[in-house]
């Protein structure tokens, strides 16, 4: 009998030693990993549209210093729900528990930061500092919540170089509310399934390590995923139909009407821009003014973040998030006779839509929608300097959730052209013997490329010549003066003059100088090694039009004649053309890059393109002394 039990305990250390011991590990993922998500297990019970229960279990094995942020136990609440049941045990190599902690060892944190305004999101917070590598870290906890809208998205996913052996989601449906699950599935992880009336279970399993790829597309639209939604649910104590877009809708106009009221104070502020002129020209004016009384801040407070504050209280105090603000901005149109769309937006530099087939609350982003005779205007509402009517090459190119009266349109924002993203270079460049270069410009930004150089409004005159400064970091500036900065806000335009002054621009040859063909060159671009995995993302699309006409000392001339250049791709076109002006030089370059989702299989294309551009920019250009 003393021989079976000690066979017992042994079997069972074995069976432990399995489950959690490194070597357990298959090889193939402990490939580029830094840790492993050895097991994560959801399991949800529906008891009603108001009532949901988690059990979770987070199984982690960190093998190296660099998988040290997979040591952080993080466990997010708020007021609607109670975590309960924590159970955080630490093991070594071998599976052998060598730490454990309780809910009481936890941190409570609020999750905001400078950004943050107010936010009513809590977590239960702590890093397990262990010294010896590998080890694994094992959390359990219980989670009650009356939030049913926002259901988990299964994707295996964590971070680069993180493996994943096996993580799940299963519902267990007792409320008898139609649940419904949506699968995207590409290279990357095949989910399994497995359901019956009220139940269903997906994972994923053995999926290798993620390694990051310059120029890859949002991690989110890269690896496989499983949704889920309920077509009744509630969002802090709010209950609605999520059945379909226009069921949405509704539900969203109810957080929106008590925030919306036009007060006497609201109507008087109307009332004293005295409205003149088309509906463009009305539009126009209540939002700059709406700007120039505003700032952004976030808010995470109320019914989860997704019902603005009141239109009157960003009136008295001048500030809101993106909700806040463009409600406010609705409710001061709205003051003026012109109806105008709440609308819910995904922002980010990967394009994200939302499937009409497939309503759930979702997005990260709001701006407003006006409708004219000439067709909608689009506004962005967190921003004090931004132009009328234009939006970034964030909300550019994808779909919004137009919140209309108890229905939804789901309608495309404006598209983004590379041509129309442009920066217009003109400059006067004068070679010094002394190898300077003196050079007196003027830039013009539009499109996209406006919002890439918006940010250098708000700046004081200091802080504007050091980020050119470190934009142009390679010419070695001995000073530098920046003029004429103007935001034409009805245009969405960006222009200035700069002129400045480089130390060792050009390069003695004996008595001869050579130099750059092109001064400012975009340098940003690295990418090499042809054995790649993930698509090639190119986010934005954009056109360079420089002109450089260059001046030699009068002691000097241009050697040779450089012949055009000209390329044509399926990623842009570019060209240049050196023409002689007596003493001076005219250089033309226009560069053009498509903005588009390529295969793997086209990276040596791209690259060879990219390179072949970039190898021009540098051409030399040679003066020999007479």
């Amino acid at each position: 009998m003393k021989k079976l039990i000690i066979m017992l305990v042994l079997m069972s250390i074995k069976t432990f030693s399995q489950n959690y011991a490194i070597s357990e590990i298959p090889e193939e993922l402990k490939k580029d990993a830094n840790y492993v998500v050895r097991n994560i297990t959801s399991e949800y019970l529906i008891k009603a549209e108001n009532s949901i229960e988690l059990k979770k279990k987070i199984i982690i094995s960190i093998l190296n210093k660099a998988g040290d942020g997979g040591s952080y136990v993080y466990i997010p609440y708020d007021k609607y729900s109670k975590i309960s049941d924590v159970k955080i045990k630490v093991l070594d190599e071998n599976g052998k528990q060598i730490g454990s902690y309780s809910k009481s060892d936890l941190n409570d944190v609020g999750q905001s930061n400078d950004a943050y305004l107010y936010s009513d999101d809590r977590a239960l917070r702590m890093r397990i500092v262990q010294p010896v590598y590998p080890y694994t870290i094992e959390t359990s906890y219980t989670e009650r919540s009356s939030d049913t809208v926002f259901l988990p998205v299964l994707q295996p996913y964590m971070d680069e170089n993180v493996s994943v052996q096996n993580w799940s989601t299963e519902f267990k449906n007792e409320s008898g509310i139609r649940l419904r699950k949506k699968i995207t599935e590409t290279f990357f992880g095949k989910p399994e399934i497995s359901e019956s009336d009220n139940f269903i279970k997906a994972s994923f399993k053995n999926i290798p390590a993620y390694k990051e790829e310059n120029y890859s597309p949002d991690y989110r639209t890269v690896v496989s995923k499983v949704e889920f939604a309920l077509d009744k649910a509630c969002l802090k104590g709010v209950c609605g139909d999520f059945s379909n877009w226009n069921s949405f809708a509704g539900w969203y106009k109810g957080l929106l009407e008590p925030v919306s009221v036009i007060t006497p104070e609201i109507q008087q502020e109307v009332n004293a821009l005295n409205l003149t002129g088309t509906v463009s020209e009305k539009v126009q004016k209540i939002y700059q003014y709406m700007q120039s009384k505003t700032r952004y801040v976030f808010v995470a407070i109320g019914i989860g973040g997704w019902q603005p504050m009141s239109a009157d209280d960003v009136r008295r105090k001048g500030y809101g998030d993106c909700k806040a603000l463009t409600n406010y901005m609705r409710v001061l149109l709205k003051a003026a006779g012109i109806p105008s769309y709440y609308s819910i937006i995904y922002s980010d530099k990967t394009t994200k839509i939302f499937d009409k087939d497939f309503p759930k609350m979702d997005g990260n982003h709001v701006i407003l929608c006006v409708p004219t005779e000439s067709g909608n205007i689009w506004l962005e509402n967190t921003s004090q300097n931004i132009a009328f009517n234009h939006l970034s090459y964030q909300t550019m190119d994808r779909n919004v959730i137009m919140v209309k009266d108890n229905a939804a349109e789901l309608a495309d924002t404006p598209k983004t052209l590379s041509e129309n993203n442009k920066e217009i270079l003109r400059i006067k460049a004068a070679i010094s013997a002394d190898n300077t270069l003196q050079v007196s410009s003027s830039f013009g930004f539009s499109g996209g490329m406006y919002d890439m150089f918006l940010p250098l409004i708000s700046l004081s005159p200091a802080d504007q010549k050091d980020a050119l400064k470190r934009r142009y970091d390679y010419l070695q500036f001995s000073n530098i003066d920046l003029t004429n900065l103007t935001n034409d806000r009805n245009e969405a335009k960006i222009n200035f003059d700069l002129s400045f002054k480089a130390e060792n621009y050009s390069k003695s040859l004996g008595s001869d100088i050579y130099f750059r063909a092109i001064p400012f060159l975009d340098s940003d671009f690295h990418l090499e090694g042809t054995d790649r995995k993930l698509p090639i993302e190119i986010p934005f699309g954009f056109t360079d039009d420089y002109e450089i006409e260059y001046t030699i000392p009068e002691s000097y001339k241009f050697s040779e004649t450089l012949s055009p250049v000209k390329i044509d791709s399926e990623f842009g076109s570019f060209s240049m053309e050196f023409i002689p002006l007596d003493k001076k030089l005219l250089v033309k370059r226009k560069f053009m890059l498509k903005k588009g989702t390529f295969p793997p299989d086209k990276i040596s294309e791209y690259i060879s393109f990219r390179k072949k551009t970039n190898k021009i920019d540098h051409t030399k250009i040679l003066i020999t002394k007479l």
